[in-house]
């Protein structure tokens, strides 16, 4: 006999004389502050709770079949109860041993060990992510509040499910990831209930889940190599993420850390005009998210991240925007206090882009004047563009695409105040991004109308930031957006307090948050596939 196990608990409770459950066939107990539902069924008796896992509905209420699975009638949900494993969908339902002793009903209440607990529920939550989608989202909440519920760290159940669903993403890093540390903080910052706390980690879950929905494996190299932050750079410029990811293996199993590698990912990802802005937005938010989540999630992450850069759009290769690698070629560092930030209010992608090259100024003041312009854009947007059914595919234009500005000059700060050296790429991304909207902007943007006061932007930021954690939207990417753009914004708000863009940037998220966002363009798809298909040869 091993001697070094632990016995395994028990707490066995008298529940009623077998005479009355063998009378009734079924009946419900309290046992210490627990509905139990008693079966007794071909000389057998079985326990197990009475709440269904689904949605709390009376299993004693339930129909009991001569092969023991009882069927919940609320939703036809069915359970081997002796096992307690759910024959159909997600959740299983707690069983319990159960005993007849000298004419009672015994019921052993203890629970498994806390570590047994933990695994199970992140065992579950890992299997939800293959649920059925009408089930999927409540089972996801579910697993995580019984981790938690365990003594476990919801940071934790973010962190595994990183990991089991990075090797599922055909394109890399996506929003998930890039919301994912903006949910966190508002966990952190404004989330107050067990619920409000639990909804944030929820949500960054869902995320991951739906971008990963029926994805079979994508493997990443296995080769090690020896990490080159030049030769890095080099690999994913030329689209090569068997060389990139081989690169930086070789840097992650010689101990490097995210300090160590993030520079070669800045220069990535700033290498090009990329991605509309997401390639930088999301070094920075993985920087964030491993403060949330540790080190453990490294190696997924940046292999995720990896992928993404070698997979992003390149458009700078396009006619828009083609002369930035040679203004950026011609980049003369100044060192000047100001620019006329009024005459580049209208100038289109290339104008202002040769503008802000020979401004002559400071970094940070040339990006102060961008800022002003982006947030001017966030308040002004042209909603008939968003509305628009007839234009070209070119001006699908919608709040979406106005809030990149801000979040990736968000992220273009951050990045640069740690390596100024990527400053000019990042001005000439961020003037990019600025001159090809100017089109889409209302001569005069409503401030007044959308102006929150100088006293009140703390609680504006409070009061939106609680909204979020009921935002009632169905689309992710739509969630990732708003709590992204909040974010960012108040962080600018934050970092430039007497900024004189301050009240457009807010009265802009102001209006963002509460304005229409139409996301299903179906009257406008509908006439560009028939010009599309009509001009084909």
């Amino acid at each position: 006999m091993d001697t070094n196990v632990d016995p395994v608990p028990s707490d066995w409770h008298e529940a009623l004389p077998f005479t009355e459950l063998e009378r009734d066939g079924a009946r419900v107990v309290k046992l210490a502050g627990r509905q139990i539902a008693l079966f007794h069924r071909g000389g057998a008796v079985y326990a197990c709770n009475n709440h269904c896992p689904h949605e709390g509905y009376p299993l004693k209420e339930g129909t009991l079949s001569g092969d023991c699975v009882l069927t919940c009638n609320w939703h036809n949900w069915k359970f081997d109860l002796r096992t307690g494993a759910n024959l159909n969908y997600g959740d299983n339902v707690r069983i319990y041993p159960v005993e007849v002793r000298d004419g009672g009903v015994w019921v052993d209440l203890a629970d498994p060990p806390a570590e047994q607990q933990r695994a199970a529920a992140l065992a579950a939550f890992e299997d939800a992510f293959d649920e059925d989608e009408f089930y999927r989202y409540d089972r996801l909440a579910r697993e995580i509040a019984r981790f938690e519920k365990a003594g476990g760290d919801p940071l934790d159940a973010v962190a595994a499910a990183i990991g089991w669903t990075h090797a599922r993403l055909p394109d890399g890093m996506t929003h998930a990831h890039a919301a994912a540390p903006d949910w966190l903080r508002l966990r952190d910052r404004v989330a107050r209930t067990p619920g409000e706390k639990l909804m944030p980690v929820l949500e960054v879950a869902g995320h991951l889940n739906w971008d990963t929905l029926k994805e079979p494996r994508h493997p990443y190299a296995e080769a090690i190599g020896d990490w080159d932050a030049d030769a890095y750079v080099a690999a994913v410029d030329g689209e090569d993420e068997d060389a990139a990811v081989a690169i930086l293996r070789g840097g992650l199993h010689a101990g490097l850390g995210w300090d160590d590698v993030e520079p070669a990912f800045a220069r990535a990802a700033l290498a090009h005009y990329q991605d509309f802005g997401h390639s930088a937005i999301y070094v920075l938010k993985t920087r964030q998210l491993l403060d949330y989540v540790g080190a453990d999630a490294l190696e997924p992450l940046t292999l995720a991240l990896t992928r993404a850069l070698v997979q992003a759009w390149r458009e700078d290769l396009i006619p828009e925007f083609r002369a930035y690698h040679d203004i950026v070629g011609e980049w003369q560092a100044g060192d000047g206090d100001a620019v006329d930030a009024a005459a580049w209010t209208n100038l289109n992608a290339d104008k202002l882009m040769r503008a802000v090259a020979g401004s002559g100024a400071r970094p940070e003041v040339i990006y102060d004047a961008l800022v002003g312009l982006a947030a001017r854009h966030l308040l002004g947007l042209d909603l008939k563009w968003q509305d628009a059914t007839n234009n070209g595919v070119r001006h699908n234009t919608t709040w979406l695409t106005i809030t990149h500005e801000l979040t990736f000059a968000n992220a273009c700060r951050t990045i640069c105040e740690r390596y100024p050296e990527l400053w000019p790429q990042a001005l000439l991304q961020i003037a990019c991004f600025v001159g090809r909207n100017v089109a889409y902007i209302l001569d005069e943007p409503p401030l007044d109308e959308w102006r929150v006061t100088e006293n009140d932007i703390p609680a504006f930021f409070e009061r939106e930031s609680r909204a979020l954690l009921d935002h009632g939207q169905f689309e992710y990417i739509v969630t990732a957006h708003l709590v992204k753009t909040l974010t960012a914004i108040e962080d600018e708000v934050t970092h430039a307090p007497d900024a004189a863009w301050r009240d457009v940037a807010v009265a802009g998220l102001n209006r963002f948050l509460h304005s229409p966002l139409k996301r299903r363009h179906s009257l406008r798809t509908a006439n560009q596939a028939i010009e599309f298909v009509t001009n084909e040869d």
